[in-house]
């Protein structure tokens, strides 16, 4: 990475797995701030929403340092947001998901509604859904340039996105929709102009998901 990547602030709102994201950003040569002030956040050339937990509680960290306004501010602006886990879940609508154990039939929490979308319990044999898959990205991709198709990434969750819903535009450029299947098929990363984000772990992902941060970090250059 070049002198010139752009400084990055690291949400801090309570979601945990805050040190490896920091180590892993700070490897491909951005400078890093981990923060909770909102005017920090806003502010910085490059911000990074990492999550970990229950969808609803991820949420309630985020109200508490006025997460939503701020993604909301910096999008509005045109400046880069990366999503990680749950921290690309609550861009969707809401999410089924409980960490008081209410009933996923239940409306669900709402999340930060950048996309159209609900969060919901993967049909699978097993979950979670833990451990290296690999992910169908489109072509042209900006996140996954330079790597093999059957390149490997490490999840960790039970919900996710299971469907696209974001209505085509002629003025705007489609997203770019990348997904998994682990029991069915899911969400493994959306690229939507300043808004990227991704279901699994990029900072647990070895080699490629290094590959993948510095992409990101060259893009926002």
């Amino acid at each position: 990475m070049t002198k010139t990547a752009p400084r990055v602030a690291l949400l801090d709102y309570g979601s945990g797995n805050l040190r490896s994201a920091h180590r892993a950003l700070e490897r491909v040569g951005a400078p890093v701030e981990l923060t909770s002030d909102p005017r920090v956040a806003t502010e910085a050339e490059a911000l990074v929403v990492p999550g970990v937990g229950a969808f609803a509680a991820c949420m309630k960290g985020l109200e508490a340092v006025k997460g939503p306004r701020i993604i909301g501010e910096r999008l509005a602006g045109g400046r880069p947001v990366l999503g990680i886990c749950v921290g690309m879940q609550v861009m969707f609508e809401r999410g089924t998901e409980f960490s008081d154990g209410e009933h996923e039939d239940s409306p669900g929490a709402p999340g930060c509604g950048e996309w159209p979308g609900v969060v919901e319990k993967l049909d699978a044999p097993v979950l979670p859904h833990m451990g290296w898959n690999t992910v169908e990205a489109p072509a042209n991709t900006v996140l996954f340039a330079g790597m093999p198709a059957d390149e490997r990434f490490y999840f960790v969750h039970s919900y996710g996105v299971q469907r696209w819903e974001m209505e085509p535009s002629d003025h705007l450029r489609a997203p770019d929709v990348t997904w998994a299947e682990h029991g069915t098929r899911f969400i493994a990363a959306v690229e939507n102009g300043p808004l990227s984000a991704t279901q699994f772990h990029p900072e647990k992902s070895g080699d490629a998901g290094l590959q993948l941060l510095e992409n990101w970090i060259r893009s926002v250059a």
